[in-house]
């Protein structure tokens, strides 16, 4: 029984995340469609409404998963410190592979992942690790790069804007009419196909030139994430379906808002790109055994 809720997980999350991503890469080959004003709207409309739905539910208790932002903050951080130790020892840059390290695909594959593995339950949880993974590279990651980097962008502030209303009606008496809160619940939906479809079309865009970094990453960024929730895990005593959605965000791939930010830095786009787009690759064996270590509930 257990084996084949295992697999029924694996098998019932991965596969539908690899068809749609699939699907655009496919699209991405034939159409070669410019993304930009796609991203965009994810980024600054659907995410952040997608992010103040979930945060203004009445049944969202946050200090419930105080534990959870604690523990993301922790493997983020943790997760760059062993990367720039790394890094020392390889002689690679640390500007080029530490970002990566750090901030994961909790965006485009976690949210649709997470979903489909655990349910709707499960939200709540990925919105927490979602939002503070964007916090962190939205400020420490941009000064990595730049140390003269602005926190409030036209990229974060939808997202913290969006965060600060979600806490503030789900923490109030304030209650949404069911009028306004159902089709922005409908607009947050968009975001699982969406970023799916966009990252495939954004695979096709990138090349394998540095290979061998490329290999190294997508080894390095889910042991160093896994390593560091299970030291964790007898400190935070997660339930198991925090649990359970700890372990994937943990194994994540690096996300594709590092390849846009080193382009934008200037800071080796070319082998940033190469690492994202490995990383994703490898995220097909990471991702089934981030789920066959989650506990069953």
């Amino acid at each position: 029984m257990f084996n084949e809720i295992i697999i029924e997980r694996i098998l019932g999350s991965v596969i539908p995340v690899l068809i749609i991503v699939l699907i655009g890469y496919a699209y991405g080959r034939w159409r070669s469609p410019n993304m930009t004003t796609v991203n965009q709207i994810n980024m600054e409309l659907f995410i952040p409404i997608l992010i103040f739905s979930v945060l203004a539910a009445k049944s969202v208790d946050l200090s419930d998963y105080t534990p959870l932002a604690i523990g993301a903050v922790v493997v983020i951080l943790g997760s760059g410190i062993l990367t720039a130790f790394f890094c020392k020892v390889t002689g690679l840059n640390i500007k080029t592979l530490v970002p990566p390290m750090m901030f994961t695909n909790t965006g485009n594959l976690a949210l649709p992942l997470v979903l489909l593995a655990f349910g709707e339950a499960a939200m709540p949880a990925i919105i927490v690790i979602f939002v503070v993974s964007q916090f962190l590279h939205f400020t420490l990651g941009f000064y990595i790069l730049d140390r003269h980097a602005r926190v409030l962008n036209r990229i974060s502030v939808p997202t913290i804007i969006a965060t600060l209303a979600g806490i503030g009606v789900g923490m109030t008496d304030v209650h949404i009419p069911a009028l306004i809160l159902i089709p922005m619940e409908m607009l947050g939906q968009i975001v699982i196909p969406m970023v799916l479809f966009a990252l495939g079309v954004r695979m096709q865009d990138v090349t394998t030139n540095d290979l061998r970094v490329g290999i190294t990453a997508a080894i390095l960024c889910p042991v160093t994430g896994l390593a560091l929730a299970y030291c964790l895990q007898p400190i935070l005593q997660l339930d198991a379906l925090q649990w359970s959605v700890f372990l994937v965000f943990a194994a994540l791939p690096p996300a594709v808002l590092n390849y846009m930010v080193a382009e934008r830095y200037n800071q080796e786009p070319s082998r940033v790109a190469s690492i994202v787009l490995i990383g994703n690759i490898g995220a097909i064996v990471w991702m089934p055994l981030a789920l066959a270590l989650a506990p069953t509930f």
